[in-house]
């Protein structure tokens, strides 16, 4: 079986250097070869961005999984039995020092939208021998990667021209308000401020529902609500006294929304040559509510989607890559040779 390569560049960061929280402006970044990149020097790839979710490295997509392929060796097994195409796939670090950027500028966090599409992608282009042009380009991720393959797609049409969304966050009231009495009761129960959990939780070892909740919540907060004015740099949408929600600060959040999005961003998603939207039946965090939610919005403009839903939760799921990896190269140009 012939095998595509991956290499380790570390890609220098101008817009993360200096961020708020001080994370690295340079990221180690996975970049995968297809087999016959060294052998065809002439021929240009389809660019695919790979994003992790929450907590997640472009490394982390690399593991070895007793039980599940890493993705350059599920990206070799479909190469090789004819189902995918072959292309160059960048594995993008987003990550902050609370566990996840969303892909989105934020002055709490950094310009981490920016990050991707003003830096990683031309520094993609001018390295390697990709096909430089957004019907050449496409992105997926899982979960929080999933959410941002979506929102840097609406963002950014004249750079990413197809996505895959896996399990994506949507649907806001479902996926995230739910989980704010637990942060809430973290809080109460280990006398904990914001604050004082942002500097203690890498310490801590009760990490229990109540604990990746209240990361999960105070990290999003940073993304979808920064506040330089605030003690934590970030509004929290629910009062942490009373727990009172806080319109203002959820409106914030909602306007981050995709679901909310789509009929904003409908000439965006409609230049899209694939928008591929997928969710497990029983996610824990009913983000299948979302994704019919927002392929139904999207459906509504006549913009064809490809949904799926299958039996599973919202963990160990990277095998649904095998449904979306072979599209995203059938739609985005093929190889220039």
């Amino acid at each position: 079986m012939k095998r595509g390569s991956v290499v380790r560049p570390v890609v220098e960061s101008a817009l993360l250097r200096g961020n708020p929280l001080g994370d690295p402006a340079d990221r180690i970044t996975p970049v995968y070869l297809p087999p016959s990149y060294d052998e065809e020097p002439g021929r240009r790839y389809p660019l695919i961005l790979a994003i992790t979710g929450f907590t997640g490295t472009g490394r982390m997509h690399l593991n070895e999984n007793f039980l599940d392929d890493s993705l350059d060796v599920r990206i070799d097994r479909l190469i090789e039995a004819g189902s995918m195409g072959e292309a160059i796939v960048v594995m993008v670090d987003a990550i902050t020092r609370y566990g996840g950027s969303q892909f989105i500028d934020s002055a709490a966090t950094g310009p981490y939208a920016r990050y991707v599409i003003e830096e990683i992608v031309p520094w993609a282009d001018t390295t390697f021998r990709t096909i430089p042009h957004r019907d050449g380009r496409g992105i997926f991720g899982k979960s929080s990667g999933g959410y941002g393959a979506i929102r840097l797609a609406m963002d950014f049409p004249e750079v990413l021209g197809a996505f895959a969304c896996h399990s994506g966050d949507m649907a806001f009231e479902y996926c995230y308000m739910s989980e704010f009495p637990k942060t809430l009761r973290y809080l109460w129960h280990n006398d904990l401020t914001p604050a004082r959990f942002l500097e203690t939780f890498r310490e801590r070892r009760d990490r229990g529902d109540g604990y990746f909740a209240t990361l999960n919540d105070l990290a999003m907060a940073s993304c979808y609500s920064p506040n330089p004015d605030a003690e934590i740099g970030f509004d929290l949408p629910f009062d942490t006294t009373t727990g009172q929600i806080v319109p203002a600060v959820w409106d914030r959040w909602l306007a981050h929304d995709p679901v909310r999005m789509i009929g904003a961003k409908a000439e965006a998603l409609r230049s899209q040559r694939l928008i591929f939207i997928d969710c497990g039946k029983r996610d824990e965090w009913f983000l299948d509510v979302g994704a019919r939610w927002a392929v139904s919005k999207i459906r509504s403009l006549g913009i064809e989607v490809v949904h799926e839903e299958f039996d599973a939760g919202h963990m160990s799921i990277p095998y649904r890559y095998d449904s979306s990896l072979p599209l995203l190269t059938k739609a985005l140009l093929p190889p220039e040779g």
